[in-house]
């Protein structure tokens, strides 16, 4: 008996197997959570549960039907496979949600932040996940009719008859679906590869597709204003952008466990009521530089417009960024800037990422040479998951048991509270020296250091890791932020602010990274018709001269 050396099969069986594997392998997540939506009270809600995974199925029958083109059936269903695959890893592992942002961040990562996230539990999920399910694609045999017209009547048939069940099933529960869709919208980001394609859409239209567009200048009247008088100090601003640090796990704000042992030495200004503007850093930065709030920010206007920088610049300030942390994601490209990492110095970089102490290396070379205003923005690698155990040298393992290790959802819970821990440990010691570095210029400058991370951490709340839920869903930990400041006696009589009225504000006040733009500019006194004094933290405690 001789045994076919390829799988045979026929087109519309071929499309239902597909359609099968894509509704209840790849879309098992989904049909779990939507499940746990349904509340059960009535044999209706059965019924209608059961209806979930045959819609599901109809609609990828109909897709693959109408796509089941020669030549173009496999290559498509290969790609989705892979992208669906890889997206189920992050979504079982992690809790992430695909959408838009999400998608902006996969498509801005850098290799070393993409290298982070590799495991050997990831090469082996995309190994049963993705090349056997390719493998077994490629090495079946699609059976075609004796007639072209005939493989498209069974195909058209097919799509047909896939509608005609999601009608059905509309009509039978239409109510229960949109209130499913309605009550839970974060449900349908859930739906791989609809997610993966919908995100990438957006992202290519928003990024590549609707043209050049020309740089929208904005604060070209900016200039220095007269509040100081008979200063014969220039002003110096040290703007630490932080990475992946949330607020709940600072003792400033009232953490149990000394995680700022340095800063609290240093008596710095601490806003226990900070939130961000994202929850990943492609939206972050460039929203935290630009003049746009959170509620009415536009990513593709602040892709082409100026920011904080270009302003601060147009006035006259020295400005300078250092980078740790994978790009400025726009906020920026028209300024000096240096990529610390591309510096390759051994005694702080190694494994392809370097720690934090690179952002302090040799400055004191660039501020000699400053004759005027300058800014100095260090954006720090921080506790850039999921290897935190990286972020930090050995002499900062003082928590302990830790999670060394990328899979951080299979770690103890408390090993991996205290590897993130262990990381701000380290940013708050590197803090402390970037403020010891300031003391040291104070007979030069006026100098201040304001520090805010970009967007927070889920560490397994709610089986949540990392960040980049969507804002409206996101949960406190990826949104609540830590935010600070330090001034020196020098900087505060110099711009004749109350250093007790502002100590009350900063405790009882909400702010979030939309004031940063405006607190910045007043920082350094800058007039412009873009400054709003009403969101800058510290004017109000700024008394006459």
């Amino acid at each position: 008996m001789r045994f076919p050396t390829t799988l045979q099969c026929g087109t519309s069986g071929f499309n239902l197997i597909a359609a099968l594997f894509f509704a209840l392998v790849l879309n098992a997540l989904f049909l779990l959570r939507a499940w746990e939506m349904i509340p059960y009270d009535h044999p209706h809600d059965y019924l209608f549960a059961a209806s979930i995974p045959l819609v599901l199925a109809s609609a990828f029958y109909f897709i693959f039907s109408l796509a089941a083109w020669p030549y173009l059936r496999k290559p498509l269903l290969i790609v989705l496979v892979f992208v669906s695959a890889a997206a189920n890893y992050f979504m079982h592992s992690f809790g992430t949600v695909i959408d838009t942002n999400m998608m902006q961040n996969v498509f801005e990562s850098d290799p070393q932040e993409a290298s982070a996230l590799f495991s050997s539990r990831y090469l082996l999920w995309m190994l049963l996940m993705g090349m056997v399910p390719v493998a077994l694609i490629c090495g079946v045999r699609i059976r075609r009719g004796p007639r072209w017209w005939w493989n498209l009547l069974q195909r058209l048939t097919g799509a047909l008859g896939a509608i005609l069940v999601i009608l059905l099933m509309a009509a039978l529960f239409y109510k229960d679906y949109a209130s499913l869709i309605r009550n839970n919208k974060n449900l349908i980001k859930m739906i791989t590869p609809a997610n993966i394609v919908s995100g990438t859409g957006h992202y290519v239209d928003q990024r590549y597709l609707q043209g050049s567009q020309a740089l929208v200048k904005i604060g070209e009247d900016a200039h220095k204003g007269p509040l100081i008088s008979a200063a014969t100090r220039k002003t110096l601003v040290v703007l630490v952008v932080g990475e992946t640090a949330r607020a709940e796990n600072f003792s400033l704000g009232g953490y149990a466990r000394d995680t700022n042992p340095e800063l609290k030495k240093q008596q710095v200004i601490y806003y226990p009521n900070a939130s961000s503007c994202g929850t990943e850093t492609a939206i972050s930065v460039p929203c935290m530089f630009s003049n746009m709030p959170r509620m009415h920010y536009d990513a593709n206007l602040a892709h082409h417009q100026e920011g904080l920088l270009d302003i601060l610049a147009h006035a006259g300030v020295s400005v300078l960024w250092r980078e740790n942390d994978g790009g400025c994601k726009g906020a920026c490209d028209r300024v000096p800037h240096t990529d610390m990492t591309q510096w390759k110095l051994p005694q702080y970089c190694h494994d392809g990422f370097c720690q934090d102490e690179v952002l302090l290396h040799r400055l004191d070379n660039y501020v000699a040479s400053l004759h005027n205003d300058g800014i100095i923005v260090l954006h720090q690698m921080g506790s850039h998951g999921p290897a935190y155990y990286q972020r930090y040298p050995a002499e900062f393992r003082r928590f302990t048991p830790t999670c060394d290790s990328k899979q951080i959802q299979d770690c103890d819970h408390q090993a991996l509270v205290n590897t993130y821990d262990n990381s701000l440990l380290y940013s708050d010691d590197m803090l402390s020296r970037t403020i010891d570095k300031l003391k040291g210029l104070s007979d030069r400058f006026n100098v201040a250091l304001v520090y805010l991370s970009d967007h927070g951490e889920s560490l397994g709340e709610r089986g949540m890791y990392l960040h980049g839920a969507p804002y409206l869903f996101a949960p406190a930990q990826q949104t609540h932020i830590p935010l600070l400041m330090w001034m020196s006696p020098g900087y505060a009589a110099a711009y004749h602010i109350n250093d007790a009225c502002l100590r009350q504000q900063a405790a009882d006040a909400k702010v979030s990274q939309d004031n940063l733009f405006h607190t910045v500019l007043g920082m350094f006194n800058i007039q412009t018709q873009q400054y709003q004094p009403q969101l800058d933290m510290i004017r109000s405690c700024q008394t006459a001269a």
